[in-house]
């Protein structure tokens, strides 16, 4: 990794919402759009250009708000992007969501069938994301981005998502979210584990040589260089059905707080099973200098103190021995709350929609977020254990187990149900900041 040329990014024309890490707590929203007008759609590209926030603006007048863009395959079309161009883009980005369904373990009750009208259909063309950190600069933010699409009749809003992150950093399920970030080369936003070598630049943002040294970039050039791929996905949580689980399965509330460490591979408060293996540590888990600084293979190859099979080592092996390389498969990973939070200690759902909006982040789509979905969340194989998959976020059917290895005997937990429902997505592709304009000053 020693004497390459770090990129330079520019960060100027390189949406904020692609490299910037969110502020805490915070409120977001997400906006779908339609393009009925193809003129009122480049327009609506026009006015959004001066709506969003680069990466380079990290002390505009509103702080921690910005306002991001994203458009799907169809959305590009309906602006009157030519073929030729769109053939330029990645397949699974043309193809989108819903039809990748299969692949991505969004099956039965997560099939596109299933899912919350209008996502996953050719009716969604823009993905409008505002955040702040609070409500109040939420409804600025909006307001700063309304008048890009009001007056534009040919731009109709047809669903919204209001999300929001906890003082707590708390996800439905109760665990500290948003802990693990990679450093990007020549961004100059530090990653959270010091251990980790900074990822070049091309694995997140179009048009930079990525770890492979390949060079990807949707042509023309104008339209590709500086975006990126986001993936966006509404993720419900049967939050009384895990509590439920946990404590059917456990000997006593410790015991309980232990199976669930050992399947996140974290407890509750964020600390790492990996620092804190035998006890919760508040302290650790709340600060993010320590929380996230480990690794795997010299002190727990074999998965005794944090399980192969947890979430976030399926998320993230790290520096474990498994079949692949896990730099080529690291995201930008974003997620948000939505719904009301479960009160504590209730384990009947109350009807409730609740779970979280997630954004991923890189430039390839394939191998970052399809592969880390089919290869390590649903399946086993990539550290030796067959089918097995993720205990939280899985496509299980009742049927699944999860072990946790142990001495003298290890301990296996068994008819995993779905925990996570898949309501909906979407592929998309971030223009950069001179993209919009080229996309708004298309002719033809």
């Amino acid at each position: 990794m020693t004497g390459r040329a770090v990129a330079v990014l520019e960060l100027d024309d390189i949406q904020r919402g692609v490299l910037s890490p969110r502020p805490s707590p915070y409120a977001a929203t997400y906006v779908l759009f339609r393009i009925d007008d193809r003129a009122h759609g480049r327009e609506l590209m026009r006015r959004l250009s001066t709506a969003v926030t680069s990466a380079a603006d990290t002390t505009s007048p509103l702080g921690e708000t910005w306002v991001s863009v994203a458009l799907t395959h169809h959305g590009l079309a309906a602006l009157g992007v030519p073929r030729e161009s769109l053939e330029t883009f990645s397949w699974e980005f043309g193809q989108g969501m819903a039809a990748r369904a299969r692949a991505l373990g969004d099956v039965g009750e997560s099939a596109p069938e299933n899912w919350e009208t209008p996502l996953g259909t050719s009716e969604v063309h823009v993905v409008l994301v505002a955040l702040a950190p609070d409500g109040a600069r939420l409804e600025a933010a909006l307001d700063r981005a309304r008048p890009a699409y009001h007056a534009l009749p040919g731009v109709t809003a047809i669903w919204r998502q209001d999300c929001h992150a906890l003082s707590t950093e708390t996800e439905p399920f109760g665990y500290r979210d948003g802990i693990s970030h990679p450093a990007v080369e020549g961004s100059g936003i530090a990653g959270s584990n010091s251990l980790e070598t900074p990822l070049r630049a091309g694995e997140f943002v179009l048009g930079y040589p990525d770890e492979l040294g390949g060079l990807q970039v949707p042509q023309p050039e104008v339209l590709g260089r500086n975006g990126s791929y986001a993936v966006f996905r509404k993720l419900h949580q049967r939050v009384a059905a895990f509590r439920r689980y946990l404590r059917d399965n456990a000997a006593d509330p410790a015991d309980e707080e232990w199976l669930a460490a050992k399947i996140m591979g974290r407890w509750r408060s964020g600390a790492p099973l990996a620092l804190s293996p035998g006890r919760d540590d508040p302290a650790l888990g709340a600060d993010p200098s320590r929380n996230n600084v480990f690794g795997y293979e010299r002190d727990d190859p074999a998965g005794f103190t944090t399980p192969g099979g947890c979430h976030i080592r399926r998320g993230n092996p790290r520096d474990a021995a498994v079949a692949g390389v896990p730099r080529l498969h690291r995201m930008i990973r974003r997620g948000t709350a939505y719904g009301p939070p479960l009160p504590e200690g209730v384990l009947e759902d109350d009807g409730a929609d609740r779970g979280l909006m997630f954004a991923f982040i890189g430039a390839h789509l394939g191998r970052q977020f399809e592969f880390v979905q089919s290869e390590w969340m649903n399946d086993g194989v990539f550290f030796g254990a067959g089918g097995a998959r993720d205990p939280v976020v899985g496509s299980g059917d009742g049927s699944g187990d999860f072990t946790i290895p142990r001495r003298p005997l290890r301990r296996c937990l068994r008819g995993l149900p779905r925990f996570v429902v898949t309501r909906g997505g979407e592929y998309c592709f971030m223009p950069s900041l001179s993209a919009l304009r080229w996309l708004g000053e298309l002719g033809g």
